[in-house]
């Protein structure tokens, strides 16, 4: 497979095999992701990989803090404060996808909110990983770091595998941090589901649009 190809088939999973990520291809696409550029060489990534028992046992946690206060907040704001188009209306779109394919009525909240929750569960993969940066880093790192996560995602494609990059897996910042070990200083960008795909899951059978090359791109010759 080469990148061009990855690239096209790389995408949001949230329906998983119940079948373990050996721990070889973990260790594979990590050091494949080591690769991605960054300014000064700084490498700036902290990657968490969490499975198993702690997987269970962290899960549980965030669950219970989603069941108790809702959403917890983000280290920093990955999404604007206040929408406008053309944003909005792809931000709308994509959820709408997301929930036909789920088969759930935009007003059965009870279904909605068990979808919601099962973000914290990393969609029940059997991997997720934590991303976190030194608070002391800037902008730049932020740039770097999303390249990282980028690199990651191509190669879990050459490798069989399946992710999904989770703005939610870093709502509760703290709990995760001291379940962790991880210093509070520190800040969690956000997280990832691995695993192996379910393809007969609805949910997986789904592309979002993207806009053409026209639409984002200006030539000066």
């Amino acid at each position: 497979m080469n990148v061009i190809e990855a690239l096209g088939q790389r995408k949001s999973t949230r329906a998983f095999l119940p079948k373990p990520v050996e721990k070889e291809k973990i260790v594979t696409i990590l050091q494949a992701a080591r690769h991605a550029p960054s300014g000064t060489n700084a490498q700036p990534w902290q990657v968490a990989v969490v499975c198993g028992k702690k997987k269970a046992e962290l899960t549980e946690a965030m669950e219970g803090a989603f069941r108790e206060n809702g959403p917890g907040d983000m280290d920093y704001h990955y999404y604007p404060l206040e929408w406008h188009e053309p944003f909005k209306k792809r931000r709308v779109t994509c959820g709408a996808q997301l929930y036909s394919a789920l088969n759930i009525d935009r007003h059965d909240k009870e279904r909605r909110l068990a979808q919601w929750r099962a973000n914290y569960r990393a969609f029940d993969a059997p991997v997720m990983l934590f991303f976190f940066l030194d608070r002391a880093m800037q902008k730049g790192s932020f740039l770097d770091f999303g390249m990282f996560i980028q690199s990651l995602m191509l190669a879990a494609v050459e490798e069989g595998l399946a992710t999904c990059a989770q703005a939610a897996l870093g709502q509760y910042p703290a709990l995760v941090k001291d379940f962790l070990g991880y210093n509070l200083e520190t800040l969690l960008l956000c997280g990832m589901a691995l695993g192996y795909e379910d393809p007969d899951a609805p949910v997986n059978n789904y592309r979002t649009e993207r806009e053409e090359v026209a639409v984002f791109t200006r030539f000066f010759e």
